[in-house]
């Protein structure tokens, strides 16, 4: 079928906004490709410091004449996603020595879990976390000693930190592996219908525990379909994962033979093979906007909003906002999985998952098909499911259809006809709003203001009950310059009882909400933020703002609004405790949410 004239328009936008900056980048990438196998410009007394340590392949690395494959990991057993790397370096050590190569850990980079840290101070930190990880990345690669290289994450802001670490050394090849989510547990309508109980005072703490730990329950990624998941999927649509690798649980013969695939496949793609497809040939334009039909497609994390335009940046490759608004239009909603549905990503994938979505999107000229991948011939590859037969990974056809329709539909027959994600701008700035899980008849709410300035304030009013009536709960100062734009996740128990109450409600903050946001509209990253003077610092109690998904409308119906001074907030509590202190450069420093809230770029 032919592409969709909307992507291509989308697509070609993109491609010309940032014509200078690619072509810059690529010329960079070119000139370091020219140099050659990087450990070539290493001395002796260089290359002996990289692997005196190296026992087993010491002699080998030393010749310079077969391939050495750089690991980036994430490992921690803090987190449950990234528990299963901590064997992963010997798994892949084993993989490359069996054709003859070499592998060395070149580094490890930090990763925090936003469900740990959910409603805490050290949410403050997560977001700049991203850049941290890129940064800490681009060390570990530093060395000179790789022509390839193997990324270890999975979580929130782990993945987008590493595309930018990835892209910035785009001369690599690189592959990503992930670990795969954790079996399912309770079910995740369940857990959250306890939260609400907790928070209506109707159980204990005691229950509340059981059911989380019930939930959360094992080794790999959380169930639901956040940003973790949508970080996976991404992977897969924009052809840096194996394809089917994203949804397969850890600890299973498939998921290992999936690892030493990958480790292998990265050599065979380097400047030493006869397939060389470095990054920067894998993250070009139409790569970007495959990613946004996939996100648009299975209802994604708001938070991939945000890291989309600065992976992009990364490859020199310039995205907007209203870039993803506008596909969004013309990609229908084919996935239901929690909080979008009540499946979650284990049983999305039983269903056909990743490879008959795209198959679908292909067939009806949503995606492009022709892109660079770590893998094959293109993106029709990614229509494939990995199988083992006799102890041999192979890929087979996919799913034709889908095995459960609540979960999963054809194009032809989709949730919704557009995707869900908007794009809000007016006198109170620009925003987004995912509305995949939010009913028709709450996309558009307009409602007295009710203005905050944290989440502990909102929770203590509705404990107060002094939230009886419609309200756009207003929550300010929670941008990236103000204290790092922490989500804002603690809310929804609150906002969503005062929903099932009967009120109409809304949120509306320059801060992030989870990537599991769902049936309360949350108007969210509003730019400019109210530290930088933006509108919502104008906005008073009261103020009658309109909420308007449906045809991208964000305003306050007050006269005389612009002539009004905005508040100034106290915000040096924001700089100290629990490492603040140490990021004070990120927050005078960092741009806006509409870039995509980076430091590094």
């Amino acid at each position: 079928m032919a592409m969709n004239a909307t992507i291509l328009k989308v697509t070609d936008r993109i491609r010309k906004r940032s014509r200078t900056l690619r072509s810059t980048y690529l010329a960079r990438m070119e000139q370091a490709r020219q140099e050659g196998p990087r450990r070539a410009h290493l001395t002796c007394g260089n290359q002996a410091h990289a692997y005196a340590a190296m026992t087993a392949d010491k002699d080998t690395l030393a010749a310079g004449k077969v391939p050495n494959l750089g690991m980036i990991s994430a490992y921690n057993d803090m987190l449950s996603a990234h528990q299963p790397f901590e064997h992963y370096p010997e798994m892949i050590r084993t993989a490359v020595r069996s054709v003859g190569a070499t592998a060395q850990m070149a580094g490890g980079v930090p990763a925090m879990c936003d469900g740990v840290t959910q409603g805490q101070v050290g949410m403050e930190l997560s977001l700049f976390s991203r850049d941290v990880i890129a940064l800490s990345a681009g060390i570990g690669l530093s060395h000179n000693t790789f022509d390839a290289a193997v990324y270890l994450g999975v979580c929130d802001k782990i993945v987008p930190g590493l595309v930018m670490a990835a892209a910035t050394y785009g001369y690599l090849p690189a592959v990503f592996l992930p670990a795969g989510p954790m079996t399912s547990g309770l079910p995740n309508d369940e857990k959250s219908r306890v939260r609400q109980q907790f928070a209506k005072g109707e159980c204990n703490r005691e229950a509340l525990m059981q059911a989380e730990m019930a939930s959360y329950h094992g080794p790999g990624t959380c169930t639901f379909y956040g940003t973790a998941n949508s970080n996976q999927m991404l992977m897969e649509f924009m052809g840096l994962h194996l394809p089917g690798a994203s949804f397969v649980n850890p600890g299973t013969p498939l998921r290992a033979a999936l690892t030493e695939w990958g480790a292998q496949r990265a050599l065979a793609i380097s400047a030493l093979g006869n397939d060389y497809r470095p990054v920067a040939q894998v993250l070009d334009e139409r790569c970007f906007v495959n990613a946004m039909v996939g996100l648009m497609a299975t209802g994604g994390s708001t938070n991939l909003v945000l890291h989309l335009p600065a992976m992009a940046r990364a490859a020199g490759i310039l995205v907007e906002p209203d870039d993803m608004a506008e596909v969004s239009t013309v990609t229908p909603l084919l996935a239901k999985v929690y909080p979008n549905g009540l499946a979650d990503v284990n049983h999305f994938h039983a269903a056909g998952g990743l490879g008959y979505l795209i198959g679908q999107l292909l067939k009806a000229g949503l995606l492009h098909g022709d892109t660079t991948t770590v893998f094959g011939r293109g993106l029709v590859d990614y229509t494939q499911e990995p199988k083992l037969r006799e102890g041999r990974l192979v890929w087979e056809e996919g799913a034709k259809t889908p095995l459960n329709e609540k979960i999963l539909r054809p194009v032809s027959k989709p949730f919704q006809e557009m995707g869900g994600l908007r794009a809000l701008s007016g006198n109170l700035g620009s925003g987004v709003i995912k509305i995949s899980a939010v009913a028709p008849d709450r996309r558009h709410i307009c409602a007295p203001a009710r203005v905050f300035h944290s989440q502990e304030a909102v929770r203590e009013a509705f404990n107060n009950n002094s939230i009886t009536t419609d309200s756009v709960i207003v929550v300010r100062f929670q941008g990236p310059k103000a204290n790092g734009m922490p989500e804002l996740h603690n809310l929804t128990p609150v906002l969503s009882i005062l929903q099932d109450r009967g009120l109409k409600v809304a949120l509306l903050t320059d801060g992030r909400m989870s990537g599991a946001s769902g049936k309360v509209p949350a108007a969210i990253h509003i730019s400019p933020e109210a530290a930088d003077g933006g509108p919502l610092a104008r906005v008073q109690d009261g103020d009658m703002i309109e909420v308007d998904a449906i045809n991208g409308v964000l305003r306050v119906l007050v006269e005389g609004f612009e002539d009004r001074a905005p508040v100034v907030a106290d915000l040096s509590g924001n700089g100290h405790g629990i490492g603040r202190e140490l990021f004070d450069v990120f927050r005078k420093n960092v741009g806006p949410a509409t870039q995509g809230a980076a430091v590094v770029l």
